[in-house]
């Protein structure tokens, strides 16, 4: 539910790079209630002025301050975070497989105390809105859902939770043990219960649902097909892993004598509702077919990295024209990998692949907030600093060593992520000098360690 408490803030002397427009080198940013109501150079006008300060509103003085965007994380798996560390040196098919058996013990409260940490690590990063692709529901262990999304409540970010899915095991050619899998009917039906009890499609929304089977390994062509006329009904986005390793292309190829990303299209997967995970082994045309379908890529390079599963084709699918962002992937493939960090990454690994032009600091920046809205269908909302946006915004610290640096842009994305000093979420602070507000640090902390004793602990198992 959202917090209609007025609230009036004036951000003032920071470093604005509002990612749409020109950079403003000492300027200003007017907060009502959750919108932004003004950005411009100098200090907030007087009374009566445009972008002038509003009575009673908080001044923050963000002197040596760089001021983005929130940054929106396009993939993740909240409940790993009680499972980090499982097959260090695998590939994805071997962490997986030894990784099934873990998740199916989880219940409620193993998934409650993993997102709290989750998301209390992502807030601590600078992100303001997240995704989350939960796709393991074991039987009788609580409202794994509901446990997530009341987490997301209290931590305070802007949280689309992808109901996902698994109905094809190892008897019928799929990955995952039988034993985890759900059948189509029940799927699609909590799926729908999800969407309707949940999603929130109003400007400022803090909560939206996507529909999200798993994997083409772990799932069959009807529930793919029957998922997207469910979405489309509905009007709610779809998601789903594609392409992410030289394994899933053989598997595609045994299974269905496509590789991913066509098998994706003939069922019908590919438009501006739809964004993918990692796209790692993109074809050429694959390439094509995402910029002229507005099929939107959520980059995980710390993911890709830790399963060895290569380097995404970022700088082909931006100069095709198609929608990219980032997100961090799930804590048990890209342990404590804060998502400001991602921003580094993808910029050193398109550049390891494609020489020092392949993508600037701002262009990663630009991933990170309103490529990242783009892929979830909220580029009239978040993403950029401007008036009538949501004031989702990070205020990221550059005094000490990384004044050393002139360009606040390069400064930021190039070393160790800078302290964030600052986070709001709709104008509502999230985190104050590198410390949670909304949650204890403390407490969010301990709850995903406890989440991990729990899932690990014997009376979890069946």
């Amino acid at each position: 539910m959202r917090d209609h408490a007025i609230r009036r803030v004036v951000i003032e002397n920071a470093y604005i790079v509002p990612v749409v427009g020109e950079e403003i080198p000492s300027g200003h940013v007017v907060i009502e209630d959750d919108r932004i109501t003004a950005v411009g150079p100098g200090s907030a006008g007087a009374a009566g002025e445009a972008g002038a300060v509003p009575e009673g509103a908080e001044r923050i003085d963000a002197t040596g301050c760089l001021a983005t965007p929130g940054l929106v994380n396009t993939h993740h798996h909240l409940y790993q975070w009680a499972s980090q560390g499982v097959t260090p040196d695998g590939t994805l098919f071997e962490w997986l497989v030894a990784s099934y058996p873990l998740w199916a013990r989880m219940d409620a409260e193993v998934v409650s105390g993993a997102a709290t940490a989750g998301l209390a690590w992502l807030a601590r990063s600078g992100c303001t809105t997240t995704t989350d692709h939960h796709y393991i529901f074991p039987k009788g262990r609580g409202d794994l859902f509901d446990a997530e999304i009341e987490a997301a409540r209290r931590v305070g970010v802007r949280f689309h939770p992808c109901r996902g899915s698994m109905d094809r095991g190892q008897s019928q050619g799929g990955l995952p043990p039988d034993g985890v899998v759900e059948r189509v009917d029940e799927i699609l039906q909590a799926t729908e219960d999800a969407i309707r009890k949940y999603h929130d499609p109003s400007f400022g929304s803090m909560l939206r649902i996507a529909v999200a089977p798993c994997s083409p390994f772990s799932v069959s062509g009807e529930l793919m097909v029957r998922s997207a006329e469910l979405a489309r009904a509905h009007g709610v986005r779809l998601h789903t892993h594609i392409a992410e390793t030289a394994d899933e292309d053989e598997h595609c190829r045994e299974q269905f004598g496509v590789l991913p990303v066509e098998y994706l299209d003939r069922l019908g997967w590919l438009g501006p509702d739809v964004w993918l995970a990692h796209c790692v082994h993109l074809t050429d045309k694959d390439v094509y077919r995402f910029a002229e379908t507005g099929t939107g890529t959520a980059h995980c390079p710390s993911s890709n990295g830790r399963l060895g599963a290569g380097i995404a084709r970022i700088s082909d699918l931006l100069r095709a024209g198609a929608p990219v962002g980032l997100g961090a992937d799930g804590a048990a493939s890209s342990e404590m990998t804060p998502l400001a960090g991602e921003i580094r990454m993808a910029m050193l690994m398109q550049r390891a692949r494609y020489g020092p032009r392949a993508l600037t600091a701002r262009q990663a920046l630009e991933l990170a907030t309103l490529g990242g809205a783009r892929c979830l269908g909220r580029e009239a909302e978040i993403g950029s600093l401007e008036a009538g946006k949501l004031a989702d915004i990070a205020l990221w610290r550059l005094g000490g060593y990384h004044a050393a640096i002139d360009d606040p842009v390069v400064a930021f994305a190039y070393g160790q992520t800078p302290p964030l000093a600052r986070l709001l979420v709709g104008g509502r602070t999230v985190v104050e000098g590198g410390e949670l507000r909304t949650v204890s640090d403390a407490a969010a902390a301990e709850a995903g360690a406890r989440a991990h004793r729990r899932l690990l602990s014997a009376d979890l198992r069946r």
